[in-house]
């Protein structure tokens, strides 16, 4: 490996899911600015809705979810209560009522069972417009899925669902904290398809304790063997000072930059072999796949759950630490238990951040947003959209030169175009755009 592409893979960036990213929300967001957003929002506006479920059976070692262990069934059925309230809250607020996606993350959604999950969505029914256009996905854990919850995922409406897979080598996955042996993903897998939840995404892991470009290359072959429409290979981040769980694993056991920089590169050989192409930064999918067409297209977008082609009005968060975004700003749900049900009880949204956009905002999180998804973006025709000068974010030159010197980025007048070699380190490219950044004590992952 080179130098350059050593020195690059070492150094840090936000992932760029949001602009401005959450470390920058403020806490003199809240109730108040959540009703008004809501309040207006036109009565034809599409949503998406976002649920946070923070339950797990077990922690595993690498997460950075924001999630706990709970092995009672009471913690449940409060946390189905009051979301039930939060809902109704929400639907009070808004006369929008049209929803084009739905999405459940945690957490593992499905530990709320068959009965509180339907209870949610019958809800969902009766105060929102749901219809069989509406895409439904849900995060899963396939140690945990069964067939009576498959079958209710399929009553419910579910259309998509996402896997945890991470790694399927035995050594790997003790090492990280999670036995799931392929038999198990294979059945998860098999029992969606028999109730005719056909859309399914795998979601990989490279940069794991104990891990090697062998054993990633192993995983997408044995990954890419069930056939799923997409799968997302992220970088493991090891963030031991944000999630105290990731205090299990060595460090020492962990793959360096230049370890983790071939390991991407395997995964994507070993895809792209077997029929997908590659998305953005991190996702793969078959060519005919929505997500796949969006993206050779210009359309594909990127917000809180990565790549997508959810072009909804608004996002509205569900549930503890959920993040949204209205056209007026980013709104964040508490992120403690006890704060989010308190604040829903007393009938005010349990909104603790968030941040209100201002043009600049709004332009630069555009141009991130298509360096992001596209590799390529007229910075200059941007700012214009916007109401600025075409040299108003000039100031990105001076790193994007740098980039250019390392063949990261070529650049043609205000048009940067990220370079096949500069790929894996598009979020440098797009850190350059980053008004916040540079002031910002926040610490990030790796770029690879």
């Amino acid at each position: 490996m080179d130098p350059a592409s050593l020195a690059l893979a070492e150094r840090s960036a936000p992932r760029y899911t949001s602009y401005p990213t959450a470390p920058h929300f403020s806490k003199e967001i809240g109730d108040a600015e959540m009703r008004h957003w809501l309040g207006a929002l036109d009565p034809h506006a599409s949503l998406s809705l976002y649920f946070h479920v923070p339950f797990c059976r077990e922690i595993c070692a690498y997460c950075g979810c924001h999630t706990k262990a709970v092995r009672q069934e009471a913690p449940l059925t409060a946390y189905k209560e009051t979301l039930l309230r939060e809902i109704e809250l929400t639907s009070q607020a808004t006369r929008a009522r049209g929803v084009v996606s739905i999405h459940w993350g945690g957490g593992t959604p499905s530990i709320l069972g068959p009965s509180r999950f339907g209870e949610i969505v019958e809800r969902l029914r009766d105060l929102f417009e749901i219809t069989h256009e509406t895409e439904h996905a849900i995060e899963l854990d396939p140690r945990l899925l069964d067939a009576p919850m498959a079958e209710a995922l399929a009553q419910a409406g579910i259309t998509r669902a996402s896997f945890g897979v991470q790694d399927l080598n035995e050594h790997v996955q003790e090492a990280a904290g999670r036995v799931q042996p392929f038999e198990v993903v294979a059945r998860a897998v098999a029992l969606l398809r028999n109730v005719g939840v056909t859309a399914i995404n795998l979601d990989l892991m490279y940069g794991l304790p104990d891990q090697s470009v062998d054993d990633v290359a192993r995983t997408a072959a044995m990954a890419a063997s069930l056939a799923p429409q997409r799968l997302a290979v992220f970088g493991y981040a090891h963030v031991p000072w944000f999630k105290a769980n990731q205090k299990l694993i060595d460090a020492a056991a962990l793959p360096g930059a230049a370890e983790r920089l071939a390991q991407a590169a395997a995964v994507r050989g070993a895809l792209e072999r077997e029929g997908y192409e590659a998305i953005g930064l991190d996702h793969f999918a078959r060519p005919h796949d929505p997500l796949a067409v969006a993206a050779r297209e210009g359309r594909m977008r990127r917000n809180f759950q990565g790549y997508t082609i959810d072009t909804a009005t608004a996002l509205l968060p569900f549930g503890v630490s959920a993040i949204g975004r209205l056209p007026q700003g980013f709104v964040g749900n508490a992120t403690d238990l006890a704060g989010w049900r308190r604040a829903i009880e007393a009938d005010r949204f349990p909104v603790t951040r968030g941040l209100a956009f201002s043009i600049e905002d709004l332009a630069r999180g555009d141009v991130i947003e298509r360096l992001m998804c596209d590799f390529v973006v007229d910075y200059g025709a941007i700012a214009q959209e916007h109401g600025f000068a075409p040299e108003a974010f000039d100031g990105a030159r001076v790193p994007l030169r740098h980039l250019e010197a390392d063949g990261v980025v070529t650049l043609e007048g205000r048009r940067v175009s990220v370079t096949e070699r500069g790929r894996p380190f598009v979020r440098l490219a797009a850190a350059a755009f980053d008004a916040y950044l540079e002031a910002s004590a926040a610490r990030h992952s790796a770029a690879v």
